[in-house]
């Protein structure tokens, strides 16, 4: 968790932002702690980053564009070094706010100026609280609890606001889950968090209204009520669903004795979700799903009983192009698709 100090110190640097652009994670933890912040200064703009979890120097053009006074940095475990070294030349105030188990110690000294803010709850007790929760602890307004919880169950996380919810929103919720995934599948609000994760993936133009619809949202209802402004996010969850129902199907069919080894190709990437979807449903076996895009293969890795960290880390070890790194029960990796087969004897022999 985030101490006093720091949550007094993000609240300050919030007030202060007059024009804040917010860089999130694309996924539902990085999209609901950008609402919640935003909702709560009623300003600013958001920008989703897409593909490795890094925010890459390229993302700096639209600082040019859009100047802000300020930048925020959530759910986003690496930001490449150009892009803070930009920030500094600008002297733009820089908040980043993370909850990875990861060492930017080599990027923080060269960031010589008072304006650079990295704060990170893993690193104060070693709890990886997903940073929607950590958001909602800043802004402290029960009217967005509702966001908070979405997030937080998209990133296999039970809040300690969970039961104040339920008694909230009781045909919404389940009674008590024995796991954060218990409420992600098996309830209405985890069905509102599964149509907001696909709405993610789909054009920037829809995404970017999607933001603006749920920055003046009043409840979770609102989503599920079709209407002009809902039309195009249930379409997309609709389109999505369907399509990856029948590669969830696919991928049950090959469960192995201590591992699920699936591979598979198309239009969506959507190995996050079908791994996160595995491991509930087998949760004693390790999770790999690989996403084929040309020759490059996305991977996301789950196993509840085990550190899939520690495992991801060795198998790609001194592979050439490979990079990877998450939490102790949940990763991802990426590398170039001639490796998989090394990749693959290396992860049989580790488990």
């Amino acid at each position: 968790m985030l101490t006093e100090k720091q949550i007094s110190e993000i609240r300050e640097h919030l007030e202060k932002a007059q024009a804040p652009l917010f860089f999130f994670d694309n996924d539902n933890d990085g999209l609901m702690s950008f609402l919640l912040l935003r909702r709560f200064i009623d300003r600013g703009k958001g920008i989703a980053v897409k593909g490795s979890h890094n925010l890459s120097r390229t993302y700096y053009k639209r600082i040019k564009e859009l100047k802000p006074d300020y930048i925020f940095i959530l759910d986003v475990p690496s930001v490449e070094r150009e892009f803070l070294e930009m920030a500094e030349k600008d002297c733009l105030p820089v908040v980043w706010i993370d909850h990875h188990d990861v060492d930017i110690g080599t990027e923080v000294p060269l960031i010589s100026h008072s304006l650079f803010n990295y704060y990170n709850s893993y690193h104060n007790d070693k709890m990886n609280e997903p940073v929607a929760y950590l958001c909602y602890k800043i802004i402290n307004q029960k009217q967005d609890m509702w966001l908070a919880i979405i997030g937080c169950i998209s990133d296999y996380y039970l809040p300690d606001f969970y039961d104040e919810f339920g008694k909230k929103y009781p045909e919404l919720s389940k009674k008590n889950p024995k796991t954060p995934f218990d409420v992600f599948y098996d309830s209405e609000i985890g069905r509102i968090s599964r149509i907001l994760d696909f709405s993610l993936k789909d054009t920037t133009t829809n995404v970017v209204n999607l933001m603006k619809f749920m920055m003046k949202a009043k409840g979770p209802m609102d989503i599920l009520e079709e209407n002009t402004e809902t039309k195009q996010i249930l379409k997309r969850y609709n389109e999505i669903n369907l399509k990856y129902q029948k590669i969830l199907k696919k991928a049950r069919e090959i469960v192995g004795d201590k591992m699920i080894y699936f591979q598979y190709s198309g239009g969506l990437s959507l190995s996050a979700n079908l791994a996160n979807q595995l491991s509930h449903e087998f949760p004693k076996k390790i999770i790999i799903v690989i996403y084929l895009s040309t020759d490059i293969a996305n991977i996301s890795l789950r196993g509840r009983e085990i550190d899939i960290r520690k495992i991801t880390l060795e198998a790609i070890k001194d592979i050439p192009g490979a990079i990877g790194g998450g939490h102790e029960h949940a990763t991802g990796a990426r590398m170039p698709v001639s490796s998989l087969p090394l990749f693959r004897e290396r992860i049989e022999g580790l488990v």
